[in-house]
């Protein structure tokens, strides 16, 4: 699907490298997880989209037939109900691109991560005190 087969550079070249309908859907992805974690840095991370705070936040990408999700497996645990309805492993999820994306659901996990980060840098700090 991917038109170059050199990686990405930056999250819009990524992007760019998919037909116009998945170029919508990553978009919308995009959009949602800035919201989501607006003090969030984008990068490209095992040729993949990422997004950091303190850290990985998340990881998206586009494949034949769905949009992989890597919230690490905190994320994964944390809303197991919600994303039970979807294929994944421990630390990832598929969202099939032929069913409207759960952008509510990515949002939350965003938010949870953002948290997660967040506690964890705070707690690394007070031990170096």
């Amino acid at each position: 699907m991917k038109t170059s087969p050199t990686a990405s550079k930056t999250i819009d070249d990524y992007i760019a490298g998919f037909p116009p309908d998945v170029q919508e859907i990553l978009e919308k992805i995009r959009t949602t997880i800035r919201k989501a974690a607006p003090d969030a840095e984008e990068t490209i991370k095992y040729r993949m989209p990422t997004f950091t705070l303190k850290g990985n936040l998340v990881h998206f990408a586009a494949f034949q037939n769905h949009i992989g999700f890597y919230p690490v497996p905190t994320g994964i645990e944390k809303f197991k109900k919600e994303l039970s309805a979807y294929e994944g492993g421990k630390g990832s999820v598929r969202f099939p691109l032929d069913k409207p994306m759960p952008l509510g659901l990515i949002g939350k996990i965003v938010k949870f991560r953002v948290k997660e980060n967040l506690a964890k840098a705070a707690a690394k700090g007070k031990k170096k005190r």
